[in-house]
């Protein structure tokens, strides 16, 4: 009879942390625990490489595709991006021009919603304004969805822009532009923006993404 190969399990989130050199060791640890997050390797050194890279590298393939692929893997876990998260980012053709913006799963790229193009707008408002629909579509998505209600509203958020961060935490749309015939309808947007971040709470961080460190926001239009 041919012996059972050892295997080693990596906890990264459970009663305790670590390598196991058994399942039954293993399974003591997330058993009962909701959002465990384990998996077995074939060797020793393998799970301890594995527990040093984090839970993402190894559960969501598409998360360690794109750390792979930017090199993200040089830096100390503490320093890549939070994923699962979703970043946001805005685009402007003239200052003021045809403006729109998008959010898109960090990880994968994969674009979640679009808006414009719409006239007489800048680049620091379609960063605002992104942030505010991201939020805005989270709470709305978490409210039909209870199972995963508390996962949609602390998932992280990031963007490249500190003065739409900035507004936000001022709930406040603080543009210099002028409103007139052109732009009437974007701020009108702006209006519902505001009204709603006055109205509203939210639990999402907000994090600035480390453009020089990382590479272009995911979100990006790639127009530069």
């Amino acid at each position: 009879m041919s012996r059972k190969k050892q295997k080693y399990y990596v906890v990264w989130f459970g009663r305790s942390t670590g390598v196991f050199s058994s399942w039954d060791e293993c399974e003591r640890q997330v058993k009962g625990i909701d959002g465990a997050q384990y998996k077995s390797f074939d060797t020793e050194e393998e799970a301890r490489q594995a527990f040093d890279d984090g839970a993402d590298m190894y559960l969501h393939p598409g998360i360690r595709r794109v750390i792979e692929k930017k090199n993200l893997l040089l830096l100390p876990e503490s320093e890549r991006p939070v994923y699962p998260s979703l970043a946001v980012d805005g685009a402007c053709s003239g200052n003021p021009g045809m403006m729109e913006y998008r959010g898109v799963d960090a990880a994968t790229g994969n674009e979640i919603f679009h808006f414009g193009p719409v006239a007489g707008g800048t680049n620091n408002i379609a960063e605002f304004l992104a942030l505010v629909h991201v939020l805005a579509l989270l709470q709305q998505k978490a409210a039909a969805d209870q199972v995963h209600a508390e996962q949609l509203l602390t998932l992280p958020i990031y963007s490249d822009s500190r003065i739409a961060q900035s507004w936000l935490r001022k709930r406040k749309c603080a543009t210099k532009l002028l409103e007139n015939s052109e732009n009437r309808e974007l701020f009108s947007i702006i209006r519902r923006a505001e009204n709603w971040l006055n109205t509203h709470a939210w639990r999402n961080p907000i994090l600035k993404w480390k453009t020089e460190e990382w590479g272009e926001i995911p979100a990006d239009f790639g127009r530069k």
